[in-house]
């Protein structure tokens, strides 16, 4: 009988012990998921497989995701419940959709299946409706149709966005932050002349780098205006790189966070170069971990 109770014991010791370790290692894993990543980062690997890499992005510990893919009335070629419900069977939240082919046209449609896909943003990625350009010749990016343009077309898909719940935010690469043919700052106008109740900004803190501007100063001018953020580094060469493995300030950028009004951040990298798009986001979700990210 004493051995009975012996082994009682010590099998009741066992699985309170091996409860609770697992408990702590739940909390601790849950406690790892944090940050977003933009899947424009995976587009190739999305195309062929999307199911599959957006489970290994949750495994890699982001918590959160903004898609870049939408093509009749489908992300990545799944119905917008279909989408959210999958990104929640995994443990992703949708927080912003890119959505580059806009128009007045089938604005409402699209805003309409990027609510019922669960996204909280809809960001306008580059100038709309046909006013980006990509010039081959030197390897830049610029628009047509002047600023004044475009942020009347910011300010009219803005208050669609708000109608309809969402909030819409403009996402800048280099051009935005150097002087026009006019002589203006495409972004600095966009920033006076668009209703902060309808339009605000995600920073890509790359390419405000890129061009020589100051995030933080722009912070500062403009606070509470910078919603998102897109995060990764720049190397010596004034490359892409992984978070972390370049020179970009992220501790000061970081310790203005409540100036610039961010609420989410995601980790992009446009292109990875010899490594694979997936380590470069396991390197970079540990660079946001090192920085002091949430």
């Amino acid at each position: 009988m004493k051995n009975r109770s012996k082994i009682k014991s010590t099998l009741q010791l066992y699985f309170i012990t091996f409860a609770f370790f697992s408990f702590v290692s739940m909390v601790s894993f849950a406690q790892e998921k944090f940050g977003g990543l933009a899947l424009y980062t995976l587009r190739d690997e999305m195309a062929l497989s999307p199911k599959d890499v957006l489970k290994e992005v949750a495994n890699i510990g982001y918590k959160y995701i903004e898609s870049a893919e939408y093509s009749d009335g489908k992300f990545y070629g799944m119905s917008p419940l279909e989408f959210k419900n999958y990104l929640n069977e995994i443990g992703l939240i949708p927080m912003s959709a890119h959505q580059g082919t806009v128009t007045f046209e089938n604005a409402d449609k699209m805003i309409e299946d990027v609510k019922a896909a669960g996204f909280k943003y809809f960001v306008i990625p580059v100038p709309p409706m046909g006013l980006f350009k990509y010039y081959s010749e030197t390897q830049s990016m610029g628009m047509t149709g002047g600023a004044t343009n475009l942020a009347k077309i910011l300010n009219a898909l803005g208050e669609k966005c708000y109608n309809a719940g969402l909030k819409l935010l403009y996402h800048n690469h280099d051009f935005e932050f150097k002087k026009n043919e006019d002589g203006i700052v495409t972004i600095d106008y966009l920033l006076e002349n668009t209703n902060p109740n309808y339009v605000n900004f995600q920073m890509d803190l790359y390419w405000v780098t890129k061009a020589g501007a100051k995030p933080i100063s722009y912070f500062e001018k403009y606070p509470g205006r910078f919603k998102s953020w897109h995060i990764k580094d720049m190397d010596e060469r004034g490359n892409f790189a992984p978070v972390g493995n370049g020179n970009i300030d992220f501790y000061g950028i970081l310790d203005k966070k409540d100036l610039s009004g961010m609420e989410f951040y995601l980790v992009e990298q446009d292109l990875t170069f010899n490594m694979k798009p997936m380590e470069a986001i396991k390197i970079s979700h540990e660079g946001l971990k090192r920085f002091g990210f949430e």
